[in-house]
């Protein structure tokens, strides 16, 4: 695999750059991923799982997070290995780009609908890794999206574990509740949508905010 070129961005940053870059090699999966997060939402993902990719270039356009992610994994068994990789990935990238986290809001929550589908997504850039998930309609875990030739199908049981792997190597507090929805689309995308605008609020910089957001003085 040919390391991606970065993506450049226009948009202005306070303080020190915050982007990074990961790198995670194993039997079952290569994968690359860049962060940027004070871009404008422009991204570039390549996973061999279409339906992934949808949700991650989602992911960076509501967020504004400039996101590459070149992944190629073990798609004869499943999509299993390569999903879970990219969020490991993607989570250490966050947590390496916020840095010292000073000047930041540090919490955010977004209530976001897609059609039926209805979700909330509160985020704490706390430094302590948690995950509460909870409210996707019974059956969720076992519809198959997306598919056909030379592309892999995505399972409903792995949107759980994307937010899992994701808040717990990106050090977050990451609550997220599907309030209501019906099509297996747009539960997983409304998702995906929520987080991301919970992260552009919890990441932005307040300007009243002088170090770091905490009374312990570090998160």
């Amino acid at each position: 695999m040919t390391d991606p070129a970065p993506l450049e961005s226009t948009a202005p940053v306070e303080g020190p750059a915050r982007r990074a870059r990961v790198e995670r090699r194993t039997s079952e999966s290569s994968v690359v991923v860049e962060v940027d997060l004070d871009g404008t939402g422009e991204s570039r993902i390549s996973t061999g799982v279409g339906f992934y990719d949808h949700m991650l270039t989602a992911l960076a356009r509501h967020s504004l997070v400039d996101l590459v992610v070149e992944a190629e994994g073990d798609l004869h068994i499943d999509a299993h290995h390569t999903v879970e990789d990219v969020a490991i990935c993607l989570g250490q990238a966050f947590r390496q780009a916020m840095g010292d986290k000073r000047g930041l809001v540090r919490f955010g929550d977004a209530t976001v609908p897609l059609d039926e589908a209805l979700v909330q997504a509160v985020v704490d850039v706390s430094g302590r890794p948690y995950c509460v998930h909870s409210g996707e309609p019974a059956g969720q875990e076992h519809v198959l999206i997306g598919g056909g030739p030379g592309n892999t199908p995505y399972l409903g049981s792995l949107t759980r574990h994307v937010l899992e792997s994701f808040a717990f190597h990106a050090h977050i507090g990451l609550h997220v509740r599907v309030l209501a929805g019906r099509d297996a689309h747009h539960v997983v995308e409304t998702q995906f949508k929520a987080v991301a605008r919970a992260l552009r609020t919890a990441l932005a910089h307040d300007p009243r905010v002088t170090g770091v957001p905490s009374t312990k003085g570090a998160l």
